[in-house]
């Protein structure tokens, strides 16, 4: 039997010497990347395991998220990054150099490696024929100290492109396709593997964008081949040296199979607030819009942006929309600039955004009260936008771009002859905005802002835990909902003490002071519990108020490795109707936890004050038994150095 390509790339980075469960591996990462709204903790934690230098191939931390400097905060961070990247062994791409997963592309990523990134679309690689995942700070300062990440088994997701796209449909509505089908936790502890005859119809950053998104299936990752049209891209980048074939073998298998007809594909939309609330863009003609954004890390490439431009050029913007566009990489901005798309895009009265994340995280370009705002990013969670009642949809950037001139959503197809790019013979490069790592660093100092606090020392996990339940929460709670990422909280990411304050703040504004008096607290949540982001300052800042288990129906995948990483219990309820039987302020207590994780038992009781019984389950690895026993992956890793 032959191999997928999953397949080819993990069996040549398996950590063979690694302590394992059956169903768990253990990969040999060569690259990590971070950003600097999870960056910050991921060093700290890093310089606290006193490695002398990174021991990864590559790694890269990146500014592109807290740029708005309205006070000292922010530009502190970043001057501790750069210190510190310095000082370890990292290359430090300098804010205004672009968005993490684009200048990755562009400038870092090689067919069959491994990456793992402190962002939640590190997938946005696999568009390269890496295996790119996303996972929390913690699990990257582990890596760069040269120690495997840890993962389930993944089941490997065939997904069959035929055929070619219609005019007007893109490669945005081929993973909006995908959502509508499987769901934000379709693809969880599952790698999509894109195979099938329309796959070289797609150039790489069109690729990135359908990888990038995959993270909203709830995915591991996903994967493109690494063919000649990767080879081109490549080639245009001046990095050829680095490409190597990598396709799928003819007898591949699969765990699951999912086919899509690219033809037959129409420009689609993501209502508020999930994306996988999909619907074609023509039942939504007409609406008016107040808003529209242009950017992020799913859709600011130099071909989304070309295809805007030439949608724009001697157009205006509608008088009542505000169109706001960030070009996702110096590289793009520069390139625009030069050929004079740039110009058009200006003239058309559209607002130049400088190159980082920006709208899609809230930092800036909130819509107005209750504003309709269409948007290129990955995700439309409410709130997320920095407005609370506002509707967030999910577009292609040539749905944008049209909707924007007619100030209502318009189906692109209504705009006439499709906009046809073709992919430059040379991309400008200009690597002035990367610092390179000192191969001396012995004298450097690393630069600590007052706003930087040091990280709080847990201890081992104890046998009982007696706590009250301090929340309940329903379906599909995401980290936004638990550590809300608006502009006001962003410059606190390194101060979690600060950031403990507005902890689930939009979902229950009483939590953090009630968590504080009650000193020991339990979660109880329904399904998805922590979709979204991959930053841990989801799990951080919970644990610093001192809640020591998570009960819920089920997990998203990052997030239920950041709560064990934190040392918090995440435990699932053995019979789901008992999520009814726990409201909030019950006093509760778990038994026998030591003994739990040491005996390797999976069936555990929560016992109420009233007498009642609620079982709960675990599927813990044996290393996550020991992670949880020791309080944590900081403390293990310590440990076991």
């Amino acid at each position: 039997m032959g191999l997928n390509i999953v397949e080819k790339i993990l069996q040549n980075h398996l950590a063979t010497d690694a302590k394992t469960d059956a169903g768990e591996i253990a990969l040999n990462i060569d690259y990590t990347l971070t950003q600097d709204s999870t960056g910050t903790l991921a060093y700290l934690q890093f310089e606290s395991l006193n490695i002398p230098k990174v021991k990864t191939k590559l790694s890269v931390s990146f500014v592109d998220h807290n740029t708005l400097q309205a006070g000292f905060e922010n530009a502190d961070d970043h001057k501790y990054l750069q210190t510190v990247a310095e000082k370890y062994g990292i290359n430090f791409s300098r804010p205004g150099n672009g968005i993490c997963h684009q200048v990755f592309l562009e400038r870092f990523a090689v067919p069959g490696m491994t990456l793992i990134g402190s962002d939640s679309h590190t997938p946005t690689a696999g568009g390269m024929g890496m295996i790119a995942i996303g996972a929390g700070g913690l699990n990257i300062a582990v890596a760069m100290a040269g120690k495997p990440y840890f993962l389930k088994q993944p089941k490997v997701c065939k997904v069959e492109l035929v055929g070619e796209l219609a005019p007007w449909a893109t490669a945005k509505d081929i993973i909006l396709e995908l959502l509508k089908r499987l769901s934000v936790k379709g693809g969880v502890n599952t790698i999509f593997e894109y195979t099938g005859s329309g796959v070289k119809n797609l150039s790489v950053p069109e690729r990135a964008t359908i990888t990038n998104m995959g993270a909203e299936l709830g995915a591991t990752t996903s994967i493109f081949p690494s063919d000649e049209v990767t080879k081109e891209f490549l080639k245009a980048q001046g990095r050829e040296d680095v490409w190597t074939e990598l396709i799928a073998d003819s007898d591949a298998a699969y765990d699951e199979e999912v086919v899509i007809d690219l033809s037959a594909l129409e420009p689609l939309v993501a209502k508020p607030h999930s994306p996988d609330n999909v619907v074609p863009v023509k039942e939504l003609e007409g609406t008016v819009i107040n808003q529209v954004f242009i950017g992020s890390c799913t859709n600011s490439s130099y071909m989304d942006l070309m295809k805007v431009a030439a949608i724009l050029k001697g157009k205006n913007v509608h008088p009542n929309v505000s169109l706001a566009i960030a070009p996702g990489s110096k590289q793009v901005f520069t390139m625009l600039a030069e050929n004079g798309a740039l110009a058009d895009i200006i003239n058309s009265g559209a607002r130049i955004l400088e190159s980082a994340c920006g709208p899609c995280i809230g930092m800036g370009q909130a819509p107005q009260s209750a504003g309709i705002s269409l948007r290129t990013n990955n995700r439309n969670f409410k709130g997320r936008s920095g407005t609370a009642d506002a509707g967030i949809y999910l577009v292609s950037p040539e749905v944008a771009a049209v909707s924007a001139i007619n100030g209502v959503v318009t189906d692109p197809r209504t705009f006439g002859e499709p906009i046809i790019v073709e992919m430059p013979e040379k991309f400008l490069t200009n690597d002035n905005m990367i610092i390179k790592p000192r191969e001396d660093s012995k004298e450097v100092e690393v630069v600590r802002g007052p706003n930087i606090k040091a990280l709080k020392k847990y201890e081992d996990m104890e046998e009982q835990i007696s706590a009250k339940v301090v929340l309940k929460v329903e379906d599909n709670i995401t980290t936004d909902d638990i550590m809300p990422s608006n502009a006001s909280l962003l410059p606190f990411r390194s101060n979690i003490p600060h950031l403990a304050n507005f902890c689930f703040a939009g979902v229950d504004p009483d939590f953090s002071e009630r968590a504080k008096q009650a000193e020991n607290g339990f979660i109880i949540a329904g399904d998805n519990y922590g979709q979204g982001s991959s930053r841990e300052h989801a799990a951080l800042v919970p644990r610093f108020l001192g809640i020591r288990a998570v009960i819920a129906k089920s997990f998203a995948r990052i997030h239920y490795d950041n709560l064990i990483n934190m040392g918090i219990l995440p435990l699932n309820f053995a019979n789901e109707a008992d999520y009814d039987k726990l409201d909030l302020n019950a006093e509760v207590q778990i038994k026998d936890i030591k003994s739990n994780l040491e005996q390797a038992k999976d069936k555990w009781i929560l016992t109420t004050n009233e007498g009642t019984e609620i079982e709960l389950k675990s599927d813990f690895s044996a290393r996550q038994r020991d992670v949880l026993l020791a309080g944590g992956l900081l403390n293990y890793t310590k440990k076991n150095q």
